[in-house]
């Protein structure tokens, strides 16, 4: 190892793992990632591979490249080429990065250089010929940079039918000759005494390339090399594998096969060479994983799995289907009797493996007991409510498809449980193996079963400091795609998302993403638009801004119809891949608000507006403004019982931000009111620009700009660390003006002042935009303190409308309170007279809600029995029938 490098790497494995003590040519002492025993060790001098002592047990092994991969990231920065080693960057990285020995690859590669011109960027090449006179090279410096493009061929040659063969390999005095992948899995095998070459790509048969070694083995009098089909472990691999042995058989080749076993991480050959893997043992074990492969019958493959390991009862799987291997002794020494002393000459002419085949199918030792193959891939579970499954997949032999999806403790420890499920989840699937054979099936399968942690929302989870979104999930400003089993694996943590109702729709593709809507945005809706944007992204950071901050404020967003709101709305959350607008509280239950507010962390949850104008709807009865108070802080949305027989509640917290669209003001407590910043749209004067820019903003699709979300999650430490050196300063300035003296309005106005300079890391602003946002936000905060100072409008107006009919008479007209300092209303009545004197009023069931918050005359009591004083002086006719002079009024402070 290089002397530099070694000395980083020896740091690193101290801090991290507690390994330094030296002992001899060893480092001894670490504590092992996998099983957290302080078995760790490795060579001094060459740190390159970390091994758990405890073989038996553990027996991990880590490579340091794995590990600390940002040590072998830009290998033009750590290893300059000179005029005097113009391959010193290629030379290091091939001896450090891949484990190859410079004096056996001497002269078979180049150092290169290669500048992607849509992206603006180049890394140096190592660069290997191919015949036919192109090349392939593999991109070196910070290779996540291109994308998926980390290895590229030569523009207009072609590969296909050909290998690419080591010069040290004599392909005509080999016996055997193995056909991998990647050029690096070939070099790795030949360091480790095997001949091998490669094909670049598991479905480039090399037809050229064999029929000219038959051709030249045919000139030479040599014999024909047996060939070892050794394609990568991923299901790709194993199928072109099969493939390519039928097809080599048919022309006369002799073939075996070799596979890698995968587990939680993809290995090649040349992993397994930088492992140290490449044993003779191990061989051999990769060997057998090969025939297995390969197997043309059931018959043969558990007879291989018998010769293996010696089990008498086995489950195996075939072609896509569950099969049971048994071996009964007295049928089968019968039956391989029965074919040694048959009179049939081609029978008694078998290999001994061909007849144990035989005899085993005829003593019924193999039986298909489903015509799938169930695998458990994982156990799952819910600590909070104590749930969990086993997540399965289940393979089928008719169309080569799968099937994934969760299995209860109950259905795998029963087979008449199981069959129905898998009867339920995949048509057609049947199991008909018995109740023993599913404990041992299970028994194999569920030992050691890898357990993954899951969430019932998407977005961000506090608990694992990551954002789960759909397909990707982001962690340390790094992005994760899911694997083929459904969950994430962000280092040692597993992770996945049980909510799918929510689809998310974001482009992985840099080139696509657009950056003209910002333009767009502004001239729309001007720094309105830009303040709304700024809460849209800083909802991706309210847990970690409520955690520190104790609080994150509501936005409102009302106006005129056609105003546009409903557009900017849309197009933010095309900004987050979802083709969305919001909810109507109003219309629907308290259970399913609280089930669909718990199902987002770090997005907006969307209040809409509904039809104000329908009386007495039960459902509307049901929604409270001050059922949001909490949320301002992250707090319960919900408490429900947990299906025990102790006494443990679920309790999930607001973890997202709300937004509240309506075209009137939200009428509601002082407390609801200090929380919200309020953006108010009117219908604007349209010019040709406003209405192309909203039109654009409406025709862009989500794969056009969700990369926004991306963008800015990875920012994450950058958006935080702005928005906590900016918020303090902004809240001191807005506390320091008169018009402001509410605690809360300061602080929610200086929280939307820091977030929208946290924009300029993903949308940066012109100096006109931010100086003109800020001034806005200033007004609205003064706006909001006057809101709180002033009475809703509807309630000024019935106010207005009391003085007038109070001032059509000498004595009261509407107020029967005989106390000077109360005003008692009959709301019915004063709805009567106000409409007989031709004057407005809100709706009463809207009135009867607001009026409770009434800041002119102060609500004390509704529905108290009143002796009016209206009526007890009122002069009634001999022929009338008196009236009551007591009745039930809202009493107000005057």
């Amino acid at each position: 190892m290089q002397a530099e490098l070694q000395r980083e790497v020896l740091n690193r494995i101290a801090v991290n793992y507690g390994l330094s003590k030296v002992s001899g040519e060893w480092i001894r002492g670490g504590v092992c990632p996998s099983c957290s025993k302080k078995e760790l060790y490795t060579h001094a001098q060459s740190p390159w591979v970390l091994r758990c002592g405890r073989e038996s047990k553990c027996g991990a092994t880590f490579h340091v490249k794995e590990l600390f991969d940002d040590l072998f990231d830009d290998w033009s920065e750590r290893f300059k080429a000179t005029p005097e080693q113009p391959r010193a960057t290629a030379r290091a990285y091939l001896e450090f990065a891949r484990g190859f020995r410079e004096e056996l690859i001497a002269g078979w590669y180049t150092q290169e250089y290669y500048h992607d011109r849509d992206l603006g960027i180049g890394s140096a090449t190592v660069r290997f010929d191919l015949p036919g006179g192109g090349y392939w090279e593999r991109l070196i410096d910070r290779p996540h940079r291109f994308g998926k493009k980390k290895a590229r061929f030569s523009y207009g040659t072609s590969h296909k039918g050909n290998w690419w063969c080591p010069p040290c390999v004599d392909r005509l005095a080999v016996d055997e000759l193995w056909i991998v992948e990647g050029i690096f899995d070939a070099i790795a095998l030949v360091h480790n005494g095997i001949s091998a070459v490669s094909i670049m790509s598991c479905n480039n048969y090399p037809e050229k390339a064999l029929a000219d070694l038959a051709a030249d083995c045919k000139a030479n009098g040599s014999k024909l090399p047996k060939l070892v089909w050794a394609l990568d472990g991923d299901r790709a691999g194993r199928n072109y594998t099969r493939k390519w042995v039928a097809k080599a058989e048919q022309a006369e080749w002799r073939c075996s096969a070799a596979q890698i076993p995968q587990g939680d991480r993809k290995h090649d050959w040349n992993d397994l060479h930088q492992l140290e893997r490449l044993t003779d043992e191990k061989i051999k074990e990769f060997r057998y994983h090969g025939d297995l492969l390969t197997a043309k019958t059931p018959g043969e493959k558990g007879l291989l799995m018998y010769t293996w390991r010696e089990r008498h009862e086995f489950h195996f799987s075939f072609d896509n289907s569950l099969y049971w291997f048994k071996l009964d002794m007295g049928k089968y020494n019968k039956a391989m009797t029965d074919l040694q002393e048959s009179e049939n000459i081609e029978i008694r002419t078998l290999s001994d493996f061909d007849l144990r085949e035989k005899a085993l199918e005829q003593s019924g030792g193999v039986v298909r007991i489903a015509n799938c193959y169930p695998q458990a891939l994982y156990f799952q579970r819910n600590e909070v409510t104590d749930e969990s499954w086993y997540y399965f997949r289940v393979d089928f032999p008719h169309d080569g498809g799968s099937i994934k999806n969760t299995f209860t403790g109950g259905q795998v420890s029963a087979a008449s449980e199981f069959k129905k499920r898998m009867l339920s989840i995949a048509a057609g699937a049947v199991f008909t193996g018995s109740g023993q054979q599913l404990d041992k099936i299970m028994q194999d399968q569920l030992y050691a079963l890898k357990t993954v942690e899951t969430m019932d929302y998407i977005g961000y989870s506090k608990e694992h400091q990551c954002y789960v979104l759909g397909d990707i999930a982001i962690k340390g400003g790094q992005l994760y795609q899911v694997n083929e089993e459904d969950f994430f694996e962000l280092g040692k943590l597993r992770l996945k998302s049980l909510l799918k109702t929510i689809p998310l729709d974001i482009s992985l593709d840099d080139g696509k993403y657009r950056e003209d809507w910002l333009g767009w945005l502004w001239t729309a809706f001007g720094a309105k638009g830009i303040i709304a944007l700024a809460f849209w992204t800083g909802s991706l950071f309210a847990e970690q801004i409520r955690a520190q901050y104790k609080s994150f404020p509501f936005l409102e967003a009302t106006g005129e119809a056609g105003a546009g709101k409903t557009t900017l709305i849309q197009f933010l959350w095309k900004l987050f891949g979802r083709d969305y607008e919001g909810f109507d509280p109003s219309k629907s239950s308290v259970a399913g608000r609280s089930r669909l507010m718990g199902q987002v962390s770090g997005m907006p949850v969307v209040l809409i507006e509904g039809d104000r104008n329908e009386p007495d709807r039960a459902h509307a009865k049901s929604f409270d403004w001050d059922e949001l108070k909490d949320f301002y802080g992250g707090g319960t949305l919900r408490t429900r019982g947990v299906k025990t027989s102790g006494n443990e509640t679920y309790e999930p917290p607001f973890r997202g931000t709300i937004v509240i669209s309506q075209n009137a003001d939200v009428g509601a407590s002082e407390a609801i009111l200090t929380r919200i910043v309020k953006l108010h749209f009117k219908r604007p004067v349209a010019t040709d620009a406003s209405r192309a820019a909203a039109d654009n903003l409406n025709l862009m699709q989500t794969e056009d700009v969700s990369q926004f979300l991306i963008k800015a999650l990875r920012l994450e430490d950058q958006m935080l660390a702005t928005f906590a050196n900016k918020v303090g300063e902004y809240e001191k300035s807005l506390r320091g003006m008169k018009e402001i003296r509410v605690e809360r309005i300061a602080k929610n106005h200086a929280q939307m002042l820091a977030l929208v300079d946290c924009l300029e890391h993903v949308a940066p602003l012109t100096v006109a935009m931010r100086t003109e946002v800020e001034l806005v936000l200033r007004r609205m905060a003064v706006e909001r303190q006057q809101a709180i100072n002033s009475d809703n409008p509807a309630v000024a107006e019935f106010w207005e409308v009391y003085d007038y009919l109070e001032s059509l008479e000498e004595g009261p007209v509407v107020n029967h309170s005989a106390d000077p300092n109360t005003i008692a209303i009959n709301l019915n009545e004063f709805a009567k007279v106000a409409a007989n004197n031709r004057q407005n009023l809100a709706e009463l069931t809207l009135l009867r809600e607001l009026l409770k918050d009434s800041r002119r005359h102060k609500f004390i009591e509704a529905s108290r029995a009143v002796h009016s004083v209206i009526r007890a002086s009122a002069r009634v006719e001999a022929f009338d029938k008196p009236r009551p002079s007591t009745l039930k009024c809202w009493i107000f402070k005057k």
